[in-house]
């Protein structure tokens, strides 16, 4: 997995590239972690995202979570069908943006 950032004023968009997954999650979550100070809107672009796990929703969890504790917006672009799927049927979709 890679992560390019692109950060406008208090807007942070990271394009995630690979799978989101046991392995690779952690080190998303740490990314998120220490780029969020000073972000009103964290776009997480998910066009080249080729699979997620359940520990990847975890980690998408915690950034909405975190962005909401701070009265932020998350919003999640550009997700394939797959994924998209797999948000519907965990019920994500029912507190994520995506576009």
């Amino acid at each position: 997995m890679t992560i390019n950032m692109q950060r406008e004023d208090t807007t942070l968009i990271m394009e995630i590239e690979g799978r989101i997954d046991t392995q690779t999650s952690l080190d998303l979550q740490e990314v998120v972690e220490t780029s969020l100070e000073g972000v009103d809107l964290l776009v997480l672009d998910f066009k080249k995202v080729i699979y997620i796990s359940s520990a990847g929703l975890r980690t998408v969890l915690d950034a909405q979570n975190r962005m909401d504790e701070k009265g932020g917006e998350m919003i999640i672009r550009n997700a394939n069908k797959n994924i998209v799927g797999i948000f519907k049927v965990t019920g994500f979709d029912t507190f994520l943006t995506l576009k």
